[in-house]
């Protein structure tokens, strides 16, 4: 019988990017890996909002943190932030791509075409984009981690919101390509797909109409939390991990699980 292999549950000392941090389940991540000993690059679109969260993590009493703003639709803004982060930490061993947004549009919007390409670059494309800019690196770390953040909305689909949703759908069909295909240079890649979250996006809808929803819909009969999501993105991430590739997995509080 061989005997029990020791596999490492910490992050420390590694260094990862997490788009999309300056608010929910972005903020959350940044926060969770900062405190489990790892560097991280905080980035969002505005640089005072990026400040707030570094301020907050330094305000825990840990230095290995800093903030640029990245728009991730800009490709060259992407390079240089990866530059940056190599430049900063000597290297790249974690993306968590997680920037995203939501805005309902009917087909016959006029503004359709609009959020539908918006979409598709903020929440699909630069999530490639990301990926190819860090891959030297996550190659050179030998323990590379990638996390596209999805969404049950790319196991399913809400009316109104089909932009969002078939950029969802992509992120988990990239995800399995990317995890079959870099699976030979070390590289892990999987899909955290959360349900009902307590975010930017979501704070616009009433709560009477939340505690509704997660009654009908949700069995544990609440949203989540970042936190919640932010945990299971550590473990995608985690060096003991490395079995896990190509997965898309829900955080929804089971309400995928149930029959409508």
């Amino acid at each position: 019988m061989e005997p029990y292999r020791e596999l490492s549950r910490s992050i420390k000392g590694k260094t990862a990017i997490v788009t999309g941090a300056a608010s929910g389940m972005g903020r959350a991540t940044a926060h969770l890996f900062a405190r489990e000993g790892a560097n991280v690059v905080v980035t969002d679109l505005s640089q005072e909002k990026v400040d707030i969260v570094v301020d907050e993590i330094k305000a825990a009493g840990i230095d290995h943190v800093f903030g640029l703003a990245l728009d991730v639709g800009d490709h060259g803004a992407i390079k240089t932030t990866v530059a940056a982060t190599v430049e900063r930490f000597g290297g790249l061993d974690i993306v968590v791509n997680n920037a995203g947004f939501a805005h309902l549009v009917p087909f016959e919007a006029d503004e359709y075409d609009e959020v539908w390409n918006r979409s598709i670059n903020v929440m699909l494309t630069a999530h490639q984009r990301m990926v190819r800019a860090a891959l030297p690196y996550l190659v050179k770390s030998g323990e590379g981690r990638i996390v596209n953040i999805a969404s049950t909305e790319g196991l399913g689909a809400t009316a109104l919101n089909s932009p969002y949703v078939a950029a969802k759908h992509g992120v988990i069909g990239l995800t399995k390509a990317m995890a079959v295909e870099l699976s030979a240079k070390g590289i892990t890649v999987n899909a955290v797909c959360p349900g009902p979250i307590h975010t930017g996006i979501t704070e616009g809808i009433q709560d009477d109409h939340k505690t509704i929803f997660a009654k009908r819909r949700v069995p544990l009969r609440r949203y989540g939390y970042p936190e919640e999501v932010a945990n299971i993105t550590l473990n995608c991430v985690l060096p003991a991990s490395s079995f896990m590739n190509g997965v898309a997995i829900r955080v929804d509080g089971g309400q995928l699980a149930r029959n409508a």
